[in-house]
């Protein structure tokens, strides 16, 4: 056995089990031994359970012996502290759910559980999973394993940094603004924003556990992070499925290319309305040339039959309204009653803001009217082209800012101070269209930072836009570690 077995694609830890050349237990005490190692400096992991853990590995072990092993059998994992774990510290980052162990999983949770994932701790997350970076008053902040002057990008920014410096086998993490997508980005791995209802979000914060509903949210969908893209759709099938954890998900489409050769891709890139900084562009760009050498046909100008701040509306108001839904009444209607204050088609981060959390029943019809149309407009373009490649966000790596007025900060674009909730722009094709998107990373910035390209594909093939993130992954040599893990 070469190499370190913390970095090991999925499949290729389970082969290592299986074949007995290492056991669920050793491979327990390596994770934890690398979460003991790294993580006072990176505080990505708030919560671990060693002892559990190693007795969960002992059990997974006995299964292996008997032959009884189930897929994901003795790999150890953390979760996103915005899902339920039965047994385990449950908070969302709020310091009003400091005590809260909630006794049954999320559906997405119980469905790795039963796959033969040992679950050994939770990940960090910013309050209700509510900004770009990952901190909060309970557990503090994340810092990015590239370098710790930078965050780890949020929300599910300390999964990814687990996933990155081989904490974890994997990790699951939720997407509504990009929470999977931006975080993949930044620490150098691939996520999988997952198609709208293909995985059961129940039992995520947000909403508030007292606020949840039967039917997935809006907009809200649970997606896996991993160093390969392999492991992602290993991962997907696992995830796939209704609340109903014992029923199977629904049959997966192949991708619609394995190979560059032939794949139509649609490069999306100079939107005036979302300008995104050098550091980006080149990334997406470099993406793009990769797929293009080995035979893609790449346009850089086929869109959809939508504008993009059409798109971005539709997105932002039902996320404002998602939003929310999980503040108390008192903070909403002081926010929603700002609406009249602007002008109709305001564009702006704070109108949005405004008329989304003063979302009335005719307003919501008339946005899933313009909606539906968005995704046959979408469903056309798709029968021509096979992915569109897309900054993931405007900027890449973010150095830590804490201001709590969230509408005061702003992000550096090409020198130019932009308002930091620019980072909605580029999450809302896919989200606000329910459809799947994958990020790869794209080299490096010219600071030594990851950098990502976003490949977004059809409704419910989820699989297309992971092959193309194989596709890149193979091109550019692989997974590279961050330098705090390479120097271990």
């Amino acid at each position: 056995m070469s190499g370190d077995p913390l970095l090991l694609k999925v499949a290729a830890q389970r082969d290592l089990l299986l074949a007995g050349k290492l056991s669920a237990c050793e491979l327990m005490a390596l994770a934890l031994q690398r979460i003991d190692r790294l993580n006072p400096a990176l505080n990505a992991i708030v919560h671990c359970d060693a002892e559990g853990g190693m007795a969960l590995a002992r059990l997974a072990d006995a299964r292996i012996r008997t032959g009884a092993s189930r897929p994901l059998e003795g790999l150890p994992i953390t979760i996103k502290d915005a899902f339920d774990v039965a047994g385990m510290p449950s908070t969302g980052g709020s310091p009003t759910l400091r005590e809260r162990v909630p006794a049954i999983d999320a559906i997405a949770v119980r469905r790795l559980r039963d796959a033969g994932a040992i679950i050994i701790g939770k990940s960090n997350v910013p309050v209700f999973s509510g900004d770009f970076q990952a901190f909060n008053p309970l557990h503090g902040m994340t810092s990015n394993p590239w370098n710790t002057a930078f965050s780890s990008g949020g929300s599910s920014g300390g999964a990814a940094v687990a996933v990155a410096t081989g904490m974890t086998s994997f990790e699951l993490g939720s997407d509504q603004g990009s929470s999977v997508r931006w975080p993949a980005a930044t620490n150098g791995v691939h996520g999988l924003k997952t198609s709208w209802g293909l995985v059961s979000s129940w039992g995520i914060i947000p909403p508030p556990p007292e606020k949840r509903t039967e039917r997935n949210v809006d907009l809200v969908v649970v997606g896996p992070l991993a160093r390969h893209a392999e492991d992602l759709d290993l991962l997907l099938p696992l995830l796939s499925g209704p609340r109903d954890w014992t029923a199977a998900g629904p049959r997966l489409a192949p991708p619609r290319r394995i190979e560059p050769k032939g794949l139509r891709v649609a490069l999306w890139l100079d939107e005036p309305f979302a300008p995104v900084d050098r550091s980006v562009a080149d990334g997406v760009r470099h993406a793009a040339a990769l797929l293009a050498g080995e035979g893609a046909v790449v346009s850089g100008t086929a869109r959809p039959g939508f504008r993009f701040e059409e798109a971005y509306e539709i997105f932002a108001l039902l996320n404002h309204w998602i939003v929310g839904y999980g503040l108390p009444a008192k903070i909403r209607d002081k926010i929603a009653g700002r609406a009249s204050a602007f002008a109709p088609g305001d564009l702006s981060h704070a109108a949005l803001q405004a008329r989304g959390m003063r979302m009335t029943p005719g307003l919501y019809q008339e946005i899933d009217f313009r909606r539906k149309r968005l995704f046959r407009q979408w469903s056309a373009f798709f029968s021509q082209w096979d992915v569109v490649l897309c900054p993931p966000a405007p900027v890449s790596a973010l150095r830590h800012d804490h201001d709590p007025n969230i509408m005061a900060r702003t992000l550096d674009v090409n020198g130019e101070a932009l308002p930091y909730l620019n980072f909605l722009h580029w999450a809302a094709l896919a989200a606000g269209g329910n459809l799947p998107a994958a990020v790869a990373p794209a080299g490096l910035t010219t600071e030594g930072m990851p950098r990502g390209v976003q490949i977004i594909g059809p409704f419910m093939e989820d699989r297309t836009p992971i092959a193309v993130s194989a596709m890149l992954e193979r091109l550019q040599g692989g997974f590279r570690p961050p330098p705090l893990v390479e120097g271990l």
